[in-house]
């Protein structure tokens, strides 16, 4: 018992004085590695693989530590011939792996970009059907003001895609969901059904309702983005630092979409400030 406390104290002795800035980048490269492993095989069968290893590594290290021979012989030998046997069992995700990790920086900004683009789509797609049927809607898109007080005091977790037939299905009436406010954090519907404050402004026209002064309230308090879909008119708002921008047609969704997904941002902004009253992408003086 007393050599295996001395070559613990050995090992931990070597790796606290030893090392030189050479070896940290050794270390730090290693880990860099087994991360991009993990995340590459995560949620494919070959984790659960990668998870055995690790078992048989430590069991042959301690093995050996111990001082039980038989034992760390044949963990060694199942280490030694192990190694072909998974690279034939685990060919396709090896490939797959491979040919991620030799996907160049441009690839992933296009694929980037594609996701972003496939997201402007789809919620101006959702909206509009939403307003041709007259199916209210309130969209929150948090910015750099956090709204996780929002999500956490009310309405209920889903840590979702974007999609249309999504956002349509919460906000069909008379179902458990479409009742409030959804909130989308980037690329992620994070929660739905979610109690807005109300914005006690006393310049907001009276024929606006609850939906409008919710997505005015929280524009009012944070930076966000909110899109409202009128049920009684189907007429498309947008909230912003207070202020509501109505009969927003597609061009106008994609516009403003655009530039929540970091495209576009000088023309959308140019647009916005030349808009008319009252007319399309006008702030709101007219009545639902």
């Amino acid at each position: 018992m007393a050599a295996i406390w001395d070559q613990v104290q050995t090992f931990f002795w070597n790796i606290i004085h030893r090392p030189t800035w050479v070896d940290y980048i050794d270390i730090a490269i290693i880990a860099v590695l087994i991360y991009q492993l993990v995340s590459l095989t995560r949620q494919t069968r070959a984790i659960q693989v990668l998870k055995g290893l690790a078992v048989i590594i430590v069991a042959s290290y301690l093995s050996e530590l111990i001082g039980l021979t038989a034992l760390n012989w044949v963990l060694r030998s199942i280490l030694n011939n192990g190694v072909i046997a998974l690279m034939i069992l685990f060919q396709p995700e090896l490939r797959r792996a491979l040919e991620q990790i030799g996907r160049s920086a441009k690839l992933d900004r296009s694929a980037q970009r594609d996701e972003s683009e496939r997201i402007v789509d789809e919620i101006t797609q959702c909206l509009i059907r939403l307003a041709r049927r007259r199916v209210g809607a309130l969209i929150v898109f948090e910015q750099r003001t956090g709204l996780k007080d929002i999500t956490e005091r009310s309405g209920t977790a889903l840590d979702s895609l974007i999609s249309a037939p999504l956002l349509e299905n919460i906000f069909e009436p008379n179902t458990p969901l479409h009742d409030g406010a959804v909130i989308i954090r980037g690329q992620r519907v994070v929660s739905a059904a979610c109690v807005l404050t109300l914005s006690d402004s006393s310049s907001i026209s009276r024929d606006l309702g609850t939906r409008h002064r919710a997505g005015l309230g929280v524009s009012e308090n944070t930076d966000a983005l909110v899109l409202i879909v009128s049920e009684e008119t189907g007429i498309i708002s947008m909230a912003r630092a207070g202020k509501l921008t109505r009969h927003l047609d597609a061009d106008s969704l994609r516009k403003i979409l655009s530039e929540i997904y970091h495209e576009e941002h000088s023309r959308v902004w140019r647009w916005l400030h030349r808009a008319r009253p009252g007319k399309k992408g006008g702030e709101a003086n007219d009545e639902e």
